[in-house]
């Protein structure tokens, strides 16, 4: 099914993963090649208007071959890979830098690059990855391109699948959504919900973040940035913060959906777009009554 067609829906299924120990070290360093030569082909597409697959192929393919060491399907991979990033930031009329990679990833083709079987995953170059957990009520549509993330020590496998979009159906009733610092209130005439926000667990993170940078720093320079151990550590408090807002959004989102399928409702939620100014208008014209 193409990427993009009507009647599906594009999701990503999370896969913990965990190489076998002595292939460890191997995979870390060939994501650490990937990612050099990922930024190395962005460069090169860029300066070289290579925006087409024929063109990157023979502008990349040996040297991702032969400078990076990059098996043949990841290295047709990672041109394929800095292609896409280089058109989208040509496309951007506010670009800034050219991007770069900065964390340790691997796209990967179905069947090609990945496949998944039994209860492990093989990654091409004779890597073999035992599965820890995943979501398996998506196991009966098809796999197709894949990101192998390392991340705090982790291995996680995103796996994007085509899901059939669902049935529509005729709303009987309105479900409004209210949303406040510390609760969103779901519900209408007939009964209500109230769902805690995770605002406070996100802002005791961030404060731990901005107390260390507080406490090594100095009003001529920052101490913190110079220090690998408290830089990680304050990177950490930041990526903790947005986690918890994240996985608050996507649990709470799914909550209120299916509320609102079980008693076949349409969502309706407040538009305050351009509330001050509409404010400011509405007292202009009060005043001139």
């Amino acid at each position: 099914m193409p990427l993009g067609c009507e009647g599906a829906l594009t999701l990503s299924i999370k896969m913990r993963v965990s190489p076998e120990p002595d292939s460890y070290q191997k995979l870390l360093d060939l994501m650490k090649r990937y990612r050099d030569a990922l930024n190395y082909s962005i460069r090169a597409i860029i300066e070289n208007r290579a925006l087409s697959l024929s063109k990157a192929h023979r502008l990349l393919y040996s040297d991702l071959r032969d400078k990076y060491s990059l098996p043949s399907r990841i290295a047709q991979d990672c041109y394929r890979e800095a292609l896409a990033i280089a058109k989208s930031w040509l496309r951007n009329p506010n670009r800034g830098e050219i991007p770069r990679a900065r964390k340790l990833r691997i796209w990967l083709t179905y069947n090609q690059g990945y496949r998944v079987k039994g209860e492990y995953v093989e990654v091409i170059g004779g890597f073999r990855l035992r599965i820890i957990g995943w979501d398996r009520r998506y196991d009966q549509y098809g796999s197709r391109e894949a990101r192998l993330v390392f991340r705090d020590g982790e291995f996680t496998l995103y796996i994007s699948k085509h899901v059939p979009k669902p049935v529509k159906y005729t709303p009987r009733g309105i479900l409004a959504v209210d949303v406040n610092e510390k609760h969103i209130v779901v519900g209408n005439s007939k009964f209500e919900r109230r769902f805690e926000t995770a605002v406070e667990r996100a802002l005791h993170y961030k404060c731990l973040a901005e107390n260390l940078n507080g406490k090594y720093s100095a009003t001529r320079y920052n101490a913190w940035l110079r220090r690998r151990g408290v830089r990680e550590r304050v990177r950490y408090f930041y990526r903790k913060a947005r986690s918890v807002v994240e996985d608050w959004a996507k649990k709470t989102s799914h909550k209120i959906t299916v509320l609102a399928k079980r008693h076949q409702c349409v969502i309706a939620r407040e538009d305050l777009t351009n509330l001050v100014e509409s404010l400011k208008n509405y007292l202009k014209i009060i005043e001139l009554v």
